[in-house]
């Protein structure tokens, strides 16, 4: 294969590369984190030390940004950067719609006068309109990390990432001001505490609006609903916005606790009450005061727990095991559970008078079949807190997957959900899949399926890439650095690209 022959090569792979990793992006729910994502994809391409992104306003009537991301400059250069937009290389890049580059602004007699330029020494600059006709924003780059300027190759990739760039984040803005409206929950966010509460849907706003109307109250509350639903979370969330936050907030699994220690766990034992008491022990309730006690699986308690729980939230008063003398209690009871109490009532395995003293001010959380248009952004904040906590690169779902997980059942709710998009993640990585597809989510279903999967673009390109980067090496004899050379890459990159890839040289 000719050297012109790969260049042309590794010229449209970078492109076919850096476009698609710009759509990949799109996973992204918000703008910001989409904006981010990707300028650092386009410093890294270009090698540049510094970059600016900006996305000009709609006519709000005071032309400040609502969109823009900087990398690699510091708080005092970000403001002379956002000063720069109405004048200089920026305003001529808006202005002109045209690409501006130049070895040295500090050199260029169009630029060379401003303070900002002389002052900030700026040498290498590429600056490129996005969209056109007008320009919707602007991306900036400065200097860069590897010698020499921005040639006419990063120059064209730009100008084709902020070409592709500008409808995608128009996209995102336009979903973004929808949902600004559309979002029932939005005016609920502005005056409560939602730290992790995932979600738009109908249904949350619901119970969210439950949450603002007892929060504030220093009343218990009962949480029904199906396991794995988030009901330890509405208890927190319900801690956190009412009159005792900031004090203790102490979670017990009733059904976690042993049958015979039931007692002193939640109420505190006395010397010799029992015979792992050999001194004081002070209990889940003691711990809680002044705060919030949370009971999950409250169903499960004793008949003897459920009397003293009772007489807990009828007097504030509690008897530690093996004692003749009250302790005085104040403490707020959340309780939760995922069965019948009523039917338990009836049975005679839970206490009627506790039941109605709890079921003042029930709230039911709704199952995630309630509430299936959370379920991309559910997907989207557990894959990101699984890439976080084993430090793997983050992937994005597949139109396929994410369809499927929209129509699929999840008789385990939120908590099956989470669990299921962490060990897509991992099988997708250890695949070296560019996405989570839809066998990785569920792949039991692949497993029955006699029918092969389609190659997907992404796969494609992948096998473009490896194909290419193996041609090179085997022909540089497995010289990296004449390979990158060749393949204008930063060596860095080869090696990441060998990593990704699989790649392994072949025994002579």
């Amino acid at each position: 294969m000719t050297q012109q022959v790969h260049n042309a090569l590794a010229g449209i792979g970078k492109d076919c590369d850096l476009c698609f990793r710009l759509v990949s992006l799109v996973h992204e729910q918000e703008p910001v984190p989409f904006l981010r994502g990707a300028l650092e994809l386009v410093v890294g391409v270009t090698q540049a030390q510094q970059g600016y992104l900006e996305l000009q306003p709609d006519d709000d009537g005071n032309g400040t940004p609502r969109w823009w991301m900087a990398h690699g400059f510091s708080a005092e250069e970000i403001e002379s950067v956002r000063r720069a937009i109405s004048r200089g290389i920026i305003a001529e890049a808006l202005a002109t719609g045209q690409t501006i580059v130049t070895p040295s602004a500090l050199l260029d007699p169009r630029f060379s006068g401003r303070d900002s330029v002389r002052l900030g020494r700026i040498e290498a600059v590429l600056c490129a309109p996005i969209g056109d006709d007008p320009p919707r924003g602007v991306l900036y780059l400065q200097g860069r990390a590897a010698p020499g300027l921005f040639s006419e190759e990063e120059q064209g990739r730009v100008e084709i990432f902020a070409r592709h760039l500008a409808p995608l984040a128009d996209r995102l803005l336009v979903q973004d001001r929808t949902r600004a409206v559309a979002d029932p929950t939005k005016s609920l966010r502005e005056t409560l505490r939602l730290s992790g509460v995932i979600g738009r849907s109908p249904a949350l706003a619901a119970v969210l609006r439950q949450v603002a109307l007892i929060a504030p109250l220093d009343v218990s509350v009962l949480l029904t609903g199906e396991s794995g639903t988030g009901k330890s979370q509405l208890a927190r969330v319900i801690h956190d916005n009412g009159p005792r936050a900031g004090r203790p907030f102490v979670e017990v699994s009733c059904g976690a606790l042993p049958e015979n220690l039931v007692e002193s766990e939640l109420f505190g034992a006395l010397p010799g009450a029992h015979s792992t008491a050999t001194r004081r022990m002070d209990g889940k309730v003691a711990a809680a005061e002044s705060g919030t006690l949370f009971l999950d699986e409250i169903g499960d308690l004793s008949l003897a727990a459920q009397a003293k729980l009772l007489q807990l939230l009828q007097s504030k008063q509690y008897y530690p095991l093996g004692s003749s003398k009250p302790v005085q209690a104040d403490v707020r009871v959340v309780a939760a559970t995922n069965t019948d109490l009523q039917r338990g009532v009836a049975e005679h395995r839970f206490r009627e008078d506790l039941f109605y003293r709890l079921q003042v001010l029930p709230i039911r959380v709704p199952a995630l079949a309630e509430r299936r248009e959370d379920i991309p952004e559910l997907v989207a904040f557990f894959g990101g807190n699984a890439c976080e906590r084993h430090g793997l690169p983050r992937l994005a779902l597949s139109g396929n997957a994410l369809r499927a997980a929209e129509t699929a059942e999840w008789p385990g709710n939120i908590r099956q959900l989470a669990h299921a998009v962490e060990a897509a993640m991992i099988r997708a990585v250890s695949e070296r899949s560019m996405q989570i597809e839809r066998n990785h989510l569920f792949p039991e279903l692949a497993e029955s399926s006699a029918e092969p999967l389609p190659i997907t673009f992404q796969e494609a390109t992948r096998r473009f890439q490896a194909r290419l980067l193996r041609e090179t090496l085997e022909e540089t004899g497995w010289n990296v650095m004449d390979a990158a050379r060749r393949l204008d890459l930063a060596r860095s990159h080869v090696y990441n690209l060998i990593r990704a890839l699989g790649l392994e040289r072949t025994p002579e």
